[in-house]
């Protein structure tokens, strides 16, 4: 057995209806991001990057998709040492019959055979559906140092924000006393990031207790860790300070998508001492046409500009057609927006081609548009 072997669960299994169009088809952590990279990238990029050689991706919802995307170990360099990428769906066993995960709680307690055979000492749970980078490393030295039964990220939001996390109150010396699941005047701003660390022979524990419990969500935040809390164990939070987003909404994955653009955003995709690592070896070569005007753009590879581009994120094999005009919008992949079309706080989702001369979102709108293929065809302008 390794020692302080830790090994990685990456809850992958949920639907994100808030991402609506985007997640018919595709789980949340398969949607594209930032050009070239899938949401999931993060948390497995980061595991690669704080050497923890055994992942778990359990998976549910549409997953076939996320399922063969995240069995390459070799892209983030999970396949060495006797390690890798595992992904764990929900089974049908002798004793439970077929069944699904119900509840965050739930998934990691179905794959306890899992975690036994890989000899865990600590377990790091995580959200597929993050983007941010993270080192597990010094978040497990703190939880050793602690002697805590259970580490909890938090992240510092601004008061009148707090109301929609979880919420970690903490005495003098971040011992966590207290958690509130978005409660309507909150007593702190420690946001829950969604990454934890158990110590595994407690957790295993807790969690077949909690599985025979009939009236259990089987969920970490309203079961879980309530149960540690009362039974007086030590939840110790861990405070994040760098660049942190939950992307289950439209604005939100927009407003990471746009965050891209900033300089001092904290989310570098460009910072060779931690790289974000995907799967995008077909991808083409960029093309900007000699028409084209670019202000403060991110775009990536296989994308085609020959129009006008501005504060905006172009992904892989977009095209934006002469005389177009994209302003503060997210073009997702093989997006054709055509000539004359005019794009301006939208977030277009894969494969859709823009009539020419369509005008789509509103400078002062205080929403972002998805514009899907669904959406053209509602309005009679479908051109699939």
């Amino acid at each position: 057995m390794k020692k302080n072997n830790m090994v990685a669960m990456i809850l992958a299994g949920g639907r994100g209806s808030r991402l609506f169009d985007l997640t018919k088809k595709v789980a949340k952590p398969a949607v594209h991001f930032g050009g070239k990279y899938r949401i999931i990238d993060f948390a497995l990029s980061n595991c690669a990057n704080s050497h923890i050689s055994t992942v778990g991706v359990l998976v549910q919802y549409e997953s076939i998709l996320l399922s063969s995307y995240s069995a390459r170990s070799s892209t983030w360099g999970l396949d060495s040492n006797g390690g890798g990428v595992y992904v764990l769906s929900p089974r049908e066993k002798d004793e439970t019959g077929l069944g699904l995960y119900n509840g965050t709680a739930d998934a990691i307690y179905q794959n306890l055979d899992f975690l036994d055979q890989e000899d865990a000492d600590y377990v790091l749970i995580l959200s597929g559906d993050h983007i941010y980078k993270m080192d597990y490393e010094k978040m497990l030295k703190a939880h050793i140092e602690a002697n805590a039964e259970a580490t909890i990220a938090v992240i510092e939001v601004p008061k009148k924000e707090a109301s929609r996390f979880g919420i970690m109150n903490t005495d003098k010396n971040d011992r966590i006393i207290e958690f509130e699941e978005k409660p309507k005047e909150p007593k702190s701003n420690l946001a829950s990031m969604g990454v934890y660390i158990f110590s595994y022979k407690t957790l295993r524990k807790y969690l077949k207790e909690d599985a025979k419990n009939t009236d259990s969500a089987h969920d970490f935040g309203k079961n879980l860790i309530p149960a540690y809390i009362r039974d007086n164990l030590k939840l110790q939070a861990y405070r994040f300070k760098g660049y942190w987003k939950d992307v289950g909404t439209i604005d939100s994955l927009w407003e990471a998508n746009m965050d891209l653009l900033k300089s001092n955003s904290g989310l570098d995709l460009f910072d060779p001492e931690w790289k974000i690592y995907t799967d995008d070896a077909s991808a083409t070569p960029q093309c900007i046409g000699s028409k084209a005007k670019i202000d403060s753009a991110f775009i990536t590879q296989g994308a085609i500009v020959n129009g006008e581009v501005k504060q905006s994120v172009i992904f892989s094999g977009a095209e934006i057609q002469e005389t177009a005009k994209v302003t503060d919008s997210v073009i997702m992949n093989n997006v054709v927006v055509g000539k004359g079309a005019k794009l301006t706080r939208c977030l277009v989702a894969d494969d859709v081609k823009i009539p020419d001369g369509m005008v789509l979102g509103k400078k002062n709108s205080s929403d972002i548009l998805l514009v899907s293929k669904a959406l053209l065809a509602k309005a009679g302008e479908s051109h699939e």
